[in-house]
């Protein structure tokens, strides 16, 4: 039932028959998408936008048609569909050239999405942050750049709804050269925002202090998870995309250890180029973390082929050697005649991995989020596969001038003696090994 002011919506997909459907025979990869399963994803993408989805068309061509993607013929059957259902949008889940665009734009007289369009709808309604929202403005004015000719009357279209978030509102108008203005300004901003991001980050590692970064595909509960480790307040709903801001968080380990904790974004097959570059500094926390919590939702129907695009994604930004732990969330989702064997972790991730387990998968471990059922494993989990942080003597000559450095020996180590010489002192102690590196050129001979 549509509740007024919600947008009516019908997707269209597109089954490349040309395309091979399934993979050689003892290929180790998640078997791909099928255009079914990737339509009812964007659905999904669409019900978090907030649009009301009243159909879908999906149409089967050897290539797609240069001019409308889907072809003439099913092109009139699309614009009776639209009539018919009184549709507002019709969204594809597929991008759309600037001549696509322009076409079907005036084929089908509504507004015509493509599924970038509305994933950076969605990330704008998401962001908080100041940092978020540039992010974001930037990705939308990067995409809509090419398409300011092809978009036609949809870029002079003025009004509320899903893709008109963001930049639309204000620079429907505007020609490439108050646009690429624009961009210049918000990558200065971002330049002085990621500035303040590396001078905390800087902050941080200035105490030996291990960083776990969650990772996974959108929706796989890394926030519900993230604030039963935590007890933060981060926002968890059913939603794609539900948070979409870093957060960085304590906790305590089991064996006493303090590690910051971060919740990142959601990662998605086919995000968007430009999102990946304009959260560069958000996903530098990925890269830099000392271990990786690859959220995995069991319950989903595509949880092997979620998995392998997180794995894909996590390599293309630098973290795939980094080691992680397969965590398996959402079983107390499973089918309740499902038997104890069914829900063990090795049985998930050999379900879920198969075979290509890679050498920087380093466990798994079954846990459901929101009800805390093997929290207790997945801390110990992390304890295990941590650096120990071995602890020696070390001796070191502090300038008088950092005592600073002092007292970040006294607060992270054991000072055991100190020695004061000329502008110099000398001190010796037991320091953990982290703490040590920090410290390297202040360390004697």
């Amino acid at each position: 039932m549509t509740v007024p002011g919600q947008e009516r919506a019908i997707l269209v997909g597109l089954d490349i028959t040309s395309r091979p459907r399934k993979l050689t025979q003892g290929s180790a990869e998640a078997p791909p998408f099928t255009p079914e399963e990737s339509l009812e994803e964007l659905k999904t993408l669409a019900e978090s936008a907030g649009a009301v989805v009243e159909g879908t068309v999906l149409q089967s061509r050897p290539a797609p048609d240069a001019a409308t993607l889907i072809g003439s013929g099913k092109l009139n059957e699309l614009k009776e569909y639209v009539s018919a259902a009184q549709a507002d949008m019709v969204l594809f889940d597929s991008d759309l050239s600037p001549t696509q665009l322009r076409n079907l734009d005036r084929a089908l007289d509504c507004k015509i999405l493509d599924r970038t369009q509305l994933i950076l709808d969605i990330f704008a309604r998401r962001a908080r942050t100041r940092e978020g929202q540039l992010q974001v403005e930037l990705a939308q004015l990067n995409y809509m750049l090419p398409r300011l000719t092809g978009a036609g009357v949809l870029m002079s279209r003025l009004g509320g709804g899903i893709g008109t978030r963001g930049p639309g509102e204000t620079k429907l108008e505007t020609d490439r050269r108050r646009i690429r203005t624009r961009i210049k300004k918000l990558n200065d901003d971002l330049e002085h925002v990621r500035a303040g991001r590396q001078i905390q980050r800087r902050q941080r590692q200035s105490v030996p202090l291990a960083t776990i970064a969650l990772v996974g595909y959108t929706n796989a509960g890394k926030s519900t998870l993230f604030n039963r480790l935590t007890g933060a307040g981060v926002l968890a709903d059913a939603k794609m995309f539900a948070t979409l801001d870093p957060t960085v968080r304590h906790i305590t380990l089991p064996s006493r250890r303090t590690v910051l904790l971060s919740d990142t974004v959601g990662f998605i097959r086919n995000l968007p180029a430009t999102l990946v570059k304009a959260f560069r500094a958000t996903l530098e926390e990925v890269v830099e973390a000392s271990l990786l919590l690859h959220v995995v939702d069991v319950s989903a129907p595509h949880a092997a082929q979620q998995t392998a695009h997180v794995t894909s994604v996590l390599h293309e930004i630098g973290a795939g050697e980094t080691r992680q732990i397969l965590v398996l969330n959402k079983v107390d989702l499973l089918p309740d005649g499902a038997d104890e064997a069914g829900r063990d972790s090795l049985v998930l991730a050999q379900r879920i991995l198969g075979e290509a387990r890679t050498p920087e998968m380093s466990g798994a471990v079954a846990v459901a989020g929101r009800t805390g059922a093997g929290i207790d494993a997945l801390l110990a989990a992390m304890d295990r596969m941590l650096p120990l942080d071995p602890v020696s003597r070390v001796r070191f000559l502090l300038p008088l001038s950092e005592g600073g450095l002092l007292h970040l020996l006294h607060e992270h180590g054991r000072v055991l003696s100190n020695t004061y010489r000329d502008d110099l002192c000398e001190v010796e102690a037991e320091v953990p090994e982290s703490l040590k590196r920090r410290l390297a050129k202040y360390v004697a001979e």
